[in-house]
């Protein structure tokens, strides 16, 4: 039976209050509900992006009391950062993987600026931290890249891919796009042992595209609030209601959610002790 990472994002891009214990909270029922991996930007009192670590480390905190989900922190998002201050995401101990967005692109009315010295940066910090990158597609033309990077860099295997859709100003989440992601990223990494690779859909209102996803081989899924609240017909209050549909939808494939160690195990990543 074939085993999905389902990842969780759970606080919103727009959200302008961070509160560690609800973030724990909610990460720990999503844990229960069949997530295996936590996805979270370093962010202050406000939502604002920051290279203080201060808040995030207490909000990890909390999560590690109740759970062994996975913890992956961003080098990223639309912010006046220099590449130096989104990397510090990379050195805390307790981080074990680190998202890595090869290329510029436009996100709705913003544009997310990765010029490609900046991502050799980050590629360099996230390897010498000895983190595991999970690299973010947006556009056809970084998955080209995700392959020059490999030739420089010789990412460990398997390269994760989180192909992304649905931001305006980039792929659309349709069939005929996610077709030509998997295209690409066939020929630019023939092996297919060399690469797992998730979908990741933002303002996404139902399950339609994730089912196609699985369908055609997608190995993890990302949800949450940073892309959407939504399951079919409803907003939902809390990330954990979107966990529970989520996994309803991969077990009707005859599949089922990954645990932590089965996560670790699939990336290379060392069992918590």
């Amino acid at each position: 039976m074939k085993k999905i990472l389902v990842s969780v994002a759970p606080v919103g891009a727009g959200d302008k209050l961070i509160n560690p214990r609800a973030i724990a909270r909610d990460v720990y029922d999503c844990y229960k509900n069949g997530a295996c991996m936590v996805h979270l930007h370093c962010r202050d009192l406000n939502g604002r992006l920051t290279p203080d670590l201060s808040l995030l480390d207490e909000t990890i905190q909390y999560i590690r009391q109740d759970s062994d989900i996975i913890i992956e922190i961003s080098t990223g998002g639309v912010s006046n950062l220099t590449i130096e201050e989104r990397c510090q995401t990379c050195y805390p101990k307790w981080v074990e993987t680190n998202s890595l967005n090869v290329g510029s692109v436009n996100l709705g009315t913003a544009v997310y600026q990765n010029p490609i010295a900046d991502v050799e940066y980050c590629v360099s910090k996230i390897k010498e931290n000895n983190k595991i990158p999970d690299i973010e597609v947006f556009e056809l033309g970084m998955i080209n890249t995700a392959r020059q990077l490999d030739d420089k860099f010789h990412f460990s295997r398997p390269i994760l891919f989180a192909l992304v859709f649905g931001h305006g100003g980039e792929m659309p989440a349709t069939v005929p796009a996610l077709d030509h992601m998997m295209t690409a990223l066939n020929e630019n990494f023939p092996n297919p042992n060399d690469t797992i690779w998730g979908y990741t859909q933002a303002h996404r209102e139902d399950w339609e595209m994730v089912k196609i996803a699985l369908d055609k081989g997608a190995s993890a899924v990302r949800v949450g609030f940073e892309d959407s609240d939504m399951i079919p017909g409803k907003h939902c209050d809390t990330n954990a209601e979107i966990i529970a549909d989520v996994v309803d939808v991969i077990k009707s494939k005859g599949m089922m959610p990954m645990t932590p160690s089965e996560a670790r195990a699939m990336l290379g990543l060392p069992q918590l002790k």
